[in-house]
């Protein structure tokens, strides 16, 4: 045989290099690749962010509310049997009392504020026991 007809081989240093510029090429490749999606998706972000603080108020109105009125009034309460919200800045918990006849409260309302960060307004039975204004 002669040199013409053997494949010419590649050296160990002609592999590493290769295979650098290998990783360079995906790496840039996976970069464009997600800002071109993150680009499609702007409004996923603004809605997903519009959600988490909805989901966020209404979990500090059920915490703090169901606790207040019930210190309030004496009786454990659990599922509010009214919500009202705009969903981005205030909560609105409504209890209907289930032993009225008994002493209890008739109705208990609740609004959590969360540009206050706290509760802004809790009347039983009609009479206020809380009013801020922001």
């Amino acid at each position: 045989m002669s040199e013409e007809e053997q494949p010419e081989k590649i050296s160990e240093a002609q592999k590493l290099i290769y295979a650098v510029i290998g990783v360079f090429v995906v790496g840039f490749a996976l970069v464009w690749m997600s800002k071109d999606d993150a680009a499609k998706g702007k409004g996923d972000n603004a809605a997903a962010a519009v959600m988490r603080n909805y989901v966020a108020m209404q979990e500090m109105a059920t915490h703090k509310c169901t606790s207040i009125v019930s210190e309030k009034t004496g009786e454990q309460v659990y599922f509010p049997t009214e919500t009202k919200t705009d969903k981005e800045t205030y909560v609105t918990l409504i209890w209907a009392g289930e032993n009225a006849q008994k002493g209890g409260f008739k109705t208990a309302s609740c609004t959590l504020n969360g540009q206050l960060g706290g509760i802004s307004e809790l009347v039983i039975d009609g009479k206020e026991i809380i009013k801020k204004n922001i």
